[in-house]
């Protein structure tokens, strides 16, 4: 008798659901004959809970692209499916994104009772590091600037799980059967049985162009000393080869596990993906509130409580450190002032702790203007001191002349933001692009007029640990 009334229940909430659905997208198709053009509908709802990884391993079978992303400090999870609608800019890259941006979300008929960040109609993506740097086949599917409107988006916000629906209704369109489809996906989503994949592991590790890298240093010494910059950061790259292709669930799985104090992000394109474990926010934007962060500044972990704590308070002293962060903090505040009020940076920093490294940490907090948006701020930041140099300008000279690793996305935003005017993006290092069975793995570092290139080099090194572990499947990582 139970499973009977159980089962009732469930078919009533798939008929409530399916009249919802049909009398909304009728709407849309009105509006989209009224107007001559498909009408972009964004659907939002509350649902149970479910875990985020399990709803991006279920996508899997639908042979789409997938995008995560997780706050693991505020509780909160995007996990997005499919792409309904791609903002793509090669040219003028932050203008152009932000008036279509605006543009699509003022035509969109969007059906979202939730003020809840990252709830309605998001888009999620990234861009390069510099647009100014010729192009790798290594960053082929990734352009300079691309943000996606997912067809479906599970949003978490602590306790609250939603899940959000994106589609265009063309004036042609049969609404029964577009309605059917779109609930098979969300029950394939939300309820359909996922085999576990392939374990994968490493069979081939390459560190590439290491002379070539400890010479730019060389050279970026010198051009200090003589006072053309003042600070330069310079990339390098491991490329590893597996067994098998990399299943990306996994890696989610094991960065959350063992990166629990950063952003996790996966960005897929046409089998391609993006993904790390990055400690740096570059803005985060909630109503009028701003947040950035200046993290630069590197040390080691201690192999006991009291050598990392002697190693930290080592790190708070440590000139070069301190004189690295500092041009951070100024770039920062200089850079937002033009469109923010009420900045407040602490006089001195502190230390934010991972897994493998600690970093010299300060918070930046201010209003935001109303005639300001988050791309505003994000062209103004990027690239910060920490992933360019400064002076900005001559830095990325210096880096465009001699790095020879393309970056693409590695260093650069990586984010998303919602119809809200809410939205967050971070910076994407301890990363790498995986390419089925192979990956790209990529490291920098500052260098400074004391470097010594020996020591930048072993930075870089324990830099590519967060991705190397859980990518050579560490005991350690579960």
């Amino acid at each position: 008798m139970y499973v009977l009334c159980y089962l009732s229940e469930v078919k009533e909430m798939l008929d409530v659901r399916e009249r919802q659905l049909d009398t909304i997208l009728k709407r849309a198709l009105h509006k989209a004959k009224e107007k001559n053009k498909p009408q972009l509908v964004s659907i939002t709802r509350q649902i149970d809970k479910i875990d985020p990884v399990l709803f991006f391993n279920r996508a899997k079978v639908m042979n789409k692209d997938r995008f995560f992303w997780t706050s693991t400090d505020d509780a909160f999870y995007l996990v997005g499916v499919g792409n309904v609608y791609d903002i793509i800019a090669n040219y003028d890259r932050f203008s152009v994104t932000e008036e279509e941006w605006q543009q699509i979300t003022q035509d969109a008929s969007i059906h979202n009772p939730y003020h809840t960040p990252g709830t309605g109609m998001i888009a999620i993506g990234g861009m390069s590091f510099d647009p100014k740097r010729p192009r790798t086949n290594l960053w082929k599917n990734f352009p300079d600037s691309h943000l996606t409107i997912p067809e479906f988006t599970l949003t978490i916000d602590k306790d609250c799980y939603f899940l959000t629906m994106n589609t265009f209704v063309n004036v042609e369109d049969d609404i029964y059967a577009k309605v059917n489809q779109l609930l098979e996906m969300e029950e394939t989503l939300l309820y359909q049985k996922h085999s576990l994949d392939e374990n994968t592991h490493v069979i081939h590790k390459e560190e590439l162009a290491v002379d070539e890298w400890l010479n730019s240093v060389h050279q970026a010494i010198e051009m200090i000393k003589h006072r053309r910059v003042n600070k330069v950061v310079l990339a390098r790259e491991l490329r590893l080869t597996f067994n098998n292709a990399v299943s990306i669930g996994q890696v989610i799985e094991k960065l959350l596990a063992t990166q629990p104090n950063s952003y996790v992000f996966a960005i897929e394109r046409e089998g391609d993906c993006f993904i790390g474990a990055t400690p740096e926010r570059l803005v985060k934007i909630e109503g009028n509130h701003l947040l950035s962060t200046c993290l630069a500044g590197t040390a080691p972990r201690g192999q006991t409580m009291e050598e990392d704590e002697n190693i930290r308070q080592s790190l708070l002293q440590d000139e070069k450190n301190l004189e690295e962060h500092k041009y951070v903090v100024q770039m920062i505040r200089e850079n937002i002032e033009q469109c923010c009020t009420n900045i407040h940076i602490p006089k001195t920093p502190t230390v934010h702790p991972l897994k493998n490294l600690q970093h010299l940490y300060t918070p930046v907090r201010a209003t935001l203007r109303d005639d300001c948006t988050i791309f505003d701020i994000i062209k103004r930041l990027h690239p910060t001191p920490a992933l360019g140099g400064e002076p900005r300008d001559e830095a990325l000279a210096f880096i465009r002349q001699y790095e020879s690793l393309d970056r693409g996305w590695y260093g650069a935003p990586v984010g998303w933001l919602d119809d809200q005017h809410n939205g967050e993006f971070v910076v994407g290092i301890r990363s790498s692009l995986i390419q089925q069975d192979e990956a790209s793995l990529f490291a920098g570092c500052g260098i400074m007029k004391d470097s010594d290139p020996a020591v930048e080099y072993e930075e870089t090194s324990i830099k590519f640990l967060p991705m190397l572990n859980v990518l050579e499947d560490h005991d350690d990582t579960y």
